[in-house]
């Protein structure tokens, strides 16, 4: 079982002891005191008095504790002689006074440990009794050069019950290096990346037997870059129910530290009674870090990667890359016809008949179907509808496959008329296959109120929270009052879900129009997501309360 530490940055007694009861009621499993801003070393009453207030926090801690005091040399806040703080913690490993008790652990830096005999002696007989060591080796700038000479010699050593290793990584694939290291582990071990690219190894530390991984009570108490909170860890990644048969599932994406399908798709599998989990994967824009990134994590034996999300700036690279690993003939790809047509992909799907080697791959456009599925729910069919897309880019592309299929007409505006010809000629043969009615051309841009389209859809990132122009609408007033005031009266749709109520959606409604914000498309291409992984019926309503809680929460306080 992995253990869930909390750890507390130590400035008062009574605050620490606080949380660490917080920590209790949270579910963690254990806390860790960094003392290194409330002990400094000093001598004389000043050291005492130190000393005291840190016996006083371990011997009256609600949980079983770790006590670091963590130099400055790797990333703590201790300046002072090594002698004290060593014979502090020998202090604290020996405690067996009226109300003293020792912590569970101390830790001690490897470098520490190994700089003089005379240290290590007093941090041997710290571990004598009820408290153990965790021999540690932290780097803050990126995997040391010399890794694996490093844990080598910590491995040699006899006294440390825990080993633990903890580095910024610098992709994901570290992740997969530390899992390694676990798996190879011949005692207990803490082997976690930091930064935004490590939340990896910290959620999966129970599927790899990592012995302890660390989360913190709120966003700004954590002592690492990276560490998620208890909430976060416990809540929305079931860290509870993770183990070593569990599938590994994912948005891939850059940014994509605040996507909202994390949370989606974990309470559909928890619904759903699947072990699997789903985690936001970062990956740098370019192809060359998507193919390696994507080709490691597939390959690893351990990780079971069953499948992603992919979105910007990926969807391309996932259909380029798939073409390229079906070119090559090692397994079989079968590329859906909304990527063939548009180009690009949301949705990557793994078999594996066992643990271990990949067996098949799928790759779909799940925005195709659910972008068309939206307007019919509207409109009750889209043979010979009249759809207008505002936006010519990769989003109107999948909107526009999916409107062909189902036999609507398509007219695409764009400020750029160049690319909407592209993109009319790109998809003329998406048009013919859809036979009927089904066609697209090219409207003019200031004729949108003109055009009586039954349906129009935003497909740019205009009024997107954090975007180029958050406040904007792909619609002037006047443009939106004659398409209110004509023969058809259209459906407005946006494919930006955050804010719920875009500057689009607001105008339409006072406009009298009907609207379909892009929550509803999110909601349906994740369930297509689901289906495809697990083989079940998405849990529909789960997915639209679960995602309209998570933007709303972003629009809190």
């Amino acid at each position: 079982m992995t253990l869930l530490c909390v750890p507390i940055m130590v400035e008062s007694v009574d605050a620490a002891l606080a949380d660490a009861r917080a920590a209790r009621d949270a579910g963690a499993d254990l806390v860790e005191f960094r003392i290194d801003q409330l002990f400094s070393g000093a001598a004389g009453k000043a050291g005492e008095e130190e000393e005291r207030r840190v016996l006083r926090l371990v011997s009256t801690s609600p949980l079983p504790c770790i006590v670091t005091c963590r130099a400055m040399s790797e990333g703590g806040h201790y300046d002072g002689d090594d002698e004290r703080r060593v014979s502090l913690l020998e202090r604290l490993g020996t405690a067996s006074g009226a109300g003293e008790h020792p912590p569970r652990y101390v830790d001690v830096e490897a470098a520490t440990y190994a700089r003089s005999a005379n240290l290590r002696m007093k941090v041997d007989l710290a571990v004598k009794r009820e408290t153990s060591l965790i021999l540690s080796m932290h780097d803050f700038n990126g995997r040391p050069p010399d890794l694996l000479r490093r844990v080598a010699q910590m491995r040699a050593e006899a006294t440390p019950a825990v080993l633990k290793i903890a580095y910024r990584a610098r992709s994901l694939r570290d992740n997969l290096e530390l899992f390694d290291l676990l798996a190879e582990a011949e005692r207990p071990m803490i082997a976690l990346a930091m930064g935004p690219f490590g939340l990896l190894s910290r959620v999966l530390a129970p599927k790899f037997r990592g012995f302890i991984t660390f989360a913190s009570l709120r966003p700004q108490a954590a002592t690492a870059p990276g560490q998620p909170t208890v909430h976060e860890l416990l809540d929305l990644y079931r860290f509870r129910a993770i183990g070593a048969r569990t599938r590994v599932y994912g948005v891939i994406g850059y940014p994509v530290e605040h996507s909202i399908s994390p949370a989606v798709h974990n309470a559909g599998f928890e619904a759903a009674g699947a072990d699997a989990v789903y985690l936001p994967l970062p990956v740098p824009p370019e192809y060359e870090h998507f193919k390696a990134t994507l080709g490691a994590m597939i390959d690893h034996p351990r990780l079971d990667f069953c499948g992603c999300s992919v979105t910007l700036p990926h969807k391309e690279h996932l259909v380029r890359f798939a073409r390229e690993e079906a070119g090559a003939g090692a397994q079989p790809w079968e590329i859906d016809e909304a990527t063939r047509a548009s180009g690009a992909a949301n949705t990557l799907v793994i078999g594996r008949d066992e643990p271990g080697r990949a067996e098949r791959f799928g790759v779909l456009n799940t925005a195709a179907p659910a972008g068309a599925a939206c307007l019919v729910e509207e409109l009750g069919t889209l043979a010979g509808r009249r759809v207008g897309l505002l936006g010519a880019g990769g989003v109107a592309r999948s909107i526009a496959c999916g409107l062909l299929s189902a036999g609507a007409e398509v007219v695409v505006f764009n400020r750029t008329a160049g690319r909407a010809e592209r993109l009319v000629q790109d998809l003329a043969g998406a048009a013919g296959a859809g036979g009927g009615t089904a066609r697209i051309t090219v409207g003019g841009a200031g004729a949108i109120g003109e055009a009586a389209c039954h349906a129009l859809v935003n497909c740019t990132p205009l009024g997107m929270r954090g975007g180029p122009a958050p406040k904007d609408s792909p619609l002037t007033i006047d443009q939106m009052a004659r398409a209110a005031g004509g023969a058809v009266r259209p459906v407005i749709m946006d494919t930006v879900y955050n804010p719920l109520r875009t500057p689009l959606l607001e105008q339409a409604g006072s406009a009298g129009l009907k609207t379909i914000d892009g929550l509803a498309m999110f909601v349906r291409q994740a369930a297509l997501q689901f289906e495809a992984w697990t083989g079940k019926a998405a849990p529909m309503s789960l997915f639209d309360r679960v995602a309209r809680e998570a933007v709303s929460g972003e629009d809190g306080p």
